[in-house]
């Protein structure tokens, strides 16, 4: 149950075309299910969206920031493979791969309520009817 939030300038071209290729990503990458779509698009203004134009060898011109916030267990490897998926989705859609930045924050599952005021993360029956299948390591 990850919860996107897509941060680009606001003349990025493309937005929800981005917004589909970070979520495919997931589905191929970390195989949650393709209807566990929680997203926030941010479009700001050029001069909001601050990114070093090099940082650590990276030639960032229109950076595109995706910060992911998800339930912890998945190895560095799979990680890694997520990484990629979205770069390669998103320069698909004509965004630089040096410029798509993604921050993981993992949670444990306890910490989430989809609503109602309830934790169906820790529900497994109710996790397993609707596709989902703990993390890979």
């Amino acid at each position: 149950m990850p919860l996107v939030r897509i941060s680009m300038r606001a003349d990025t071209p493309a937005q929800r075309a981005i917004a589909d290729g970070v979520h495919q990503g997931m589905v191929d990458a970390i195989g949650i299910p393709a209807g566990d779509r929680f997203q926030v698009i941010e479009a700001l203004p050029a001069d909001s969206l601050i990114a070093d134009p090099d940082y650590l060898g990276v030639a960032r011109q229109n950076v595109v920031i995706v910060q992911i916030t998800l339930a912890r267990g998945r190895s560095a490897e799979l990680k890694g493979t997520l990484f990629a998926a979205i770069a390669d989705n998103l320069e698909k859609v004509g965004v630089r791969r040096e410029d798509v930045m993604v921050v993981l924050t993992e949670t444990g599952r306890e910490d989430w309520s989809l609503g109602n005021g309830e934790q169906q993360l820790l529900n497994e029956e109710l996790l397993k009817k609707h596709g989902w299948t703990p993390p890979a390591s």
